[in-house]
């Protein structure tokens, strides 16, 4: 069937209520057994995260390896010059468009996982490396280690290539705005307009909410937290609920207002902040040992990119995943999830530019912003340990994600001070995430690619009562939707497959138009 035949069937109004419902129903399901029984959920979690870090691991890391090394070759074809999304000119300024490219990622985790896995590789050595833990020389692993996992492969999984064929497909031939677009050339018409479509639109859905409900149930238990430490408040189910029904106004509003102002006007004012605090930690904290560890870091991320890439030591067993599945293989899968409605995002707000320079921002400039975010809040962190043994450690005991980044920034001059605006920082970025997410879950659902404002305020609400429903059964329930998106990313990584091909496809036949 022809493109243009394709453009006719796909238009129409309203909602996909197939969709709809699909999404929706698994969102209500999953709370209800939550509620009931979280220890079935967790054991159906529990084997699903086993099956997929099992069978589905070693595939991951060579996709999202083959990935960033195709984004690499398509830059230095003649075709990369070509600009997407029919536009001359790009619809914002690099510095906006950077800001929200930025926030989407590093708040849908970073903020969360900046000081706790530094501190984590640091304890306990990646098996790679096998360092002594707690010692001067498990600081370069430890460093280079979370660069592996927050770096080049992780960013150019979330839109390097599906980017690419999102806005050929878009704006070049008239095909949804969505995942299912994403399977066009392998099924043809039969992934727009049929079942195949309807499967991977919603699969790529969950997948986001699930990625997305973890950080706002993790940002109310961190800001709960972080008062109770401040203030003295009660750190409670009701301060939580507060925090998180207040984080859900905040991004919906944003997300209603769209992307030229509530998002991009949040995103702005997210960056702005986190610049501020960095250099504040910077030049406050060990600046020597910060500058130190992020070149010999890097240096060994690059050094042993491909051995940390495909390495399958530690992997585990049916049931019980080792290291691997705990660590590589749940960011992957986390990472995978977020790819083809981040994908849809950057599409939205790329329009007017280059495939080279979308390349460039998504899977090298991007990822060293990160890795350096990574060494100065980490590594002051481990600095902090190394000097006095147990400054951090002991308050990160049992995984505390929350109490780590507090640990470090009250050990920071101004602590207190600086303490509330991490807080404030932190719901911004989550915030950045949720507003963007429920708008382009709200774009998979509709027609165009200005959903309608009771769709986004739809999601963003639902999300936050997801949010507050898991929290209710404790941690755990927010812990196993975090989980879950594992379990998601199996028929995610299908739907990004054919983008390998395709966007090299793409930007050969862009340079033979030239």
């Amino acid at each position: 069937m022809s493109d243009a035949s394709i453009r006719i069937r796909i238009k129409g109004n309203g909602i996909n209520r197939p969709l709809f419902l699909i999404s929706g129903g698994f969102i209500v399901a999953f709370c209800l057994l939550a509620l009931v029984n979280l220890d079935a959920l967790s054991a159906a979690v529990d084997w699903g995260f086993a099956f997929a870090a099992t069978y589905f691991g070693l595939y991951w890391q060579v996709l999202l390896l083959a990935t960033f090394l195709i984004g690499l070759v398509l830059c230095v074809l003649p075709g990369s010059r070509a600009i997407m999304g029919g536009l001359a000119k790009p619809e914002f300024t690099t510095f906006q468009w950077g800001s929200m490219i930025m926030c989407t990622l590093l708040a849908g985790g970073g903020v969360f996982w900046a000081a706790g896995e530094p501190i984590a590789h640091f304890l306990f050595s990646p098996p790679l490396y096998g360092a002594e833990g707690g010692t001067p020389e498990a600081v370069t692993p430890a460093i280079a280690q979370s660069f592996m996992h927050w770096g080049f492969l992780a960013w150019a999984i979330l839109g390097s290539l599906s980017t690419v064929m999102l806005m050929h497909y878009h704006y070049e031939k008239g095909l949804p705005l969505a995942p299912r677009t994403l399977l066009y050339p392998v099924f043809g018409d039969r992934a727009i307009n049929g079942p195949i479509g309807v499967i991977a639109d919603a699969s790529a859905i969950i997948a986001v909410v699930a990625g997305t409900v973890g950080p706002i149930g993790f940002l109310g238990l961190q800001v709960s937290y972080g008062l109770s430490e401040l203030f003295g408040l009660a750190d409670g189910f009701a301060t939580q609920a507060m925090v998180i029904a207040g984080l859900a106004a905040l991004y919906t509003i944003s997300a209603m207002t769209g992307l030229s102002r509530g998002i991009q006007f949040l995103s702005k004012i997210n960056v702005l902040l986190a610049a501020a605090l960095l250099v504040f930690v910077l030049v406050a904290g060990p600046t020597w040992f910060v500058f130190q560890s992020f070149f010999t870091g890097f240096g060994a991320y690059l050094g042993n990119f491909f051995q940390m890439a495909l390495y399958r030591g530690d992997a585990g067993v049916f049931g019980e995943p080792g290291w691997l599945g705990w660590w590589t293989v749940f960011f992957w899968g986390w990472f995978m999830g977020y790819g083809p409605l981040m994908a849809m995002f950057i599409a939205r707000v790329s329009r007017g530019r280059s495939i080279r320079s979308i390349i460039i921002m998504l899977s090298i400039v991007a990822p060293i912003v990160t890795n350096f975010w990574f060494t100065i809040i980490g590594g002051t962190g481990i600095s902090m340990e190394l000097a006095a043994p147990g400054t951090i450690s002991t308050a990160f005991e049992g995984f505390n994600l929350p109490a780590a980044l507090l640990a470090i920034t009250t050990n920071l001059p101004m602590g207190f001070f600086v303490s509330i605006l991490f807080l404030i920082l932190t719901t911004i970025f989550v915030a950045t995430t949720g507003d963007s997410m429920s708008y382009v879950i709200a774009a998979t659902m509709s027609d165009g690619d200005t959903p309608s404002t009771a769709i986004r305020v739809c999601w963003g609400v639902v999300m936050g009562i997801m949010a507050i429903i898991l929290i209710s059964v404790g941690s755990g329930g927010v812990s196993k939707l975090q989980s879950f998106i594992v379990v998601t990313a199996v028929p995610v990584s299908l739907i990004l497959l054919p983008s390998l091909w395709d966007a090299l496809r793409i930007t050969l036949a862009k340079g033979k138009e030239s």
